[in-house]
């Protein structure tokens, strides 16, 4: 039989040689009423320099302007020399290494980048598997609940909506009960939370800086928690460690975050790499892999994926976890910014997050009816209350190149904007962000 062919008899050939005597029939197992029944509108095949030209048609329908959006995707600056090490061929086409003797390259790199995030969050072990920031803290929660045999996670009100909608997709067939704590002036009250707390409770899941900008009493919630015999569960910036007290000194459980700030472009949403950190406690459930160090029969030092069950791959329900990817270049360009940044960059680049951040703040404070939420500790973010409607404000300003925020009417704030504010903004983008938005709310 030729290969890769279209004819009608090639296709009823290869549709009798798996068993089946038509398309549907091969298709039977899915319902009817999920099928696609239009035609498919696929247009004819053109030249490659047609596609080019095509491709660069619709690029230039993007709008391009000066972002002070966030809310989990963040425009920091990326160094030429991540891109440049990361786009070599060894790591750029490097497979999953299940096979040690052949992926000590990908190994070591795995290593080093669990080793840097170990240190960089005061946790006792990092592994390297996690797609996202999201499905990290959905897998935290589902550790939690294993780990203490309890069925209940309260999640604050500061945690990003968007993996609040993630983890009940996770519990979706799972006896966990998920408790909203809602925020008090943006932030959780300690109070609030010990009245909840119970033999039920698994796990209290936050976000410190959490999702609205503000930082969160870890210190006074760490000790509720661990009385009650739960876990604590903390969702962080990396970024944000260059200034303030790391998971690990406020004895989080499972610290979990997007790596994406860390040498990764946005990439439109993705893809991204997720940060899951844990205690010695908990080293053997946690999901995905772990590359480990060690010597072989000379004695020379070579790395191997360790402290994991082959049902990871191969037995789904018996496994701790089936998430299995390493998103091994974003993790790679995650190492390669924070060797290349050190201690006193990542510290710099917070600093520049922080004190830019405030700057804005002021310069929107000053402007008549509109009201900035500064009062509270912040970091890169924060939220500011318009006069008029949020979704004309946001239009006008894009209109002028400016990505003004995002308007967050999903936490019930109506005409509210959270406003993100990176390394990259300098004074003149931040000054005109305020004239342009005072001219607006005028």
């Amino acid at each position: 039989m030729p290969f890769l062919t279209n004819s009608d008899s090639d296709i009823a050939e290869m549709l009798k040689t798996i068993g089946v005597g038509s398309f549907e029939d091969l298709i039977a197992n899915i319902p009817a009423d999920l099928r696609f029944k239009g035609q498919l509108q696929i247009p004819e095949a053109i030249s490659e320099i047609e596609i080019t030209r095509l491709i660069e048609e619709l690029g230039q329908k993007n709008q391009t302007g000066v972002s002070f959006m966030g809310g989990g995707s963040y425009d920091h600056y990326i160094p030429a020399v991540v891109d440049t090490i990361i786009g070599r061929s060894e790591f750029y086409t490097a497979y999953t290494p299940y096979q040690p003797e052949v992926s000590q390259g990908t190994l070591q790199s795995i290593y080093e980048f669990q080793s840097m995030v170990c240190e960089l969050t005061g946790m006792d072990v990092t592994n390297a598997s996690m797609y996202e920031g999201g499905s990290a803290l959905a897998e935290a929660m589902l550790l939690a609940c294993g780990h203490t045999r309890r069925n209940r996670v309260l999640v604050t009100g500061g945690v990003n909506w968007r993996y609040r909608r993630i983890m009940e997709t996770y519990v979706l067939h799972n006896d966990i009960e998920i408790v909203d704590l809602p925020l008090e002036n943006f932030r959780l009250d300690p109070g609030r939370l010990e009245s909840l707390l119970d033999d039920r409770v698994a796990a209290l899941i936050l976000q410190h800086p959490n999702y609205f900008g503000y930082l969160e009493k870890v210190f006074d919630l760490e000790p509720l928690v661990h009385m009650n015999g739960s876990l604590l569960l903390s969702y962080y910036d990396p970024v944000s460690l260059g200034l303030i007290a790391p998971p690990g000194a406020y004895n989080t459980d499972i610290a979990v975050a997007e790596g994406q700030v860390l040498g990764n472009r946005q990439n439109l949403g993705g893809p991204y790499v997720g940060l899951f950190s844990a205690t010695r406690e908990l080293i053997r459930k946690i999901p995905g892999r772990l590359s480990g160090k060690t010597t072989d029969f000379d004695g020379k030092e070579g790395f191997v994926l360790t402290l994991q069950t082959r049902e990871q791959h191969i037995r789904r329900e018996k496994a701790t976890s089936n998430i299995c990817t390493n998103s091994g270049l974003m993790a790679l360009a995650a190492t390669v910014y924070l060797a290349l940044m050190g201690p006193e960059g990542l510290r710099e680049t917070a600093n520049l997050c922080l004190q830019k951040s405030h700057y804005l703040a002021e310069r929107l404070g000053k402007i008549k009816g509109l009201t900035v939420y500064d009062d509270i500790p912040f970091f890169k973010e924060f939220v500011i209350k318009l006069p008029k409607p949020a979704g004309r404000i946001l239009g006008s300003m894009r209109s002028e190149g400016i990505f003004a925020g995002i308007h967050i009417d999903q936490a019930g704030l109506t005409d509210h904007l959270l406003v993100t504010v990176t390394e990259k903004r300098n004074r003149g983008e931040m000054d005109r962000y305020a004239a342009i938005m005072e001219k607006l709310v005028d």
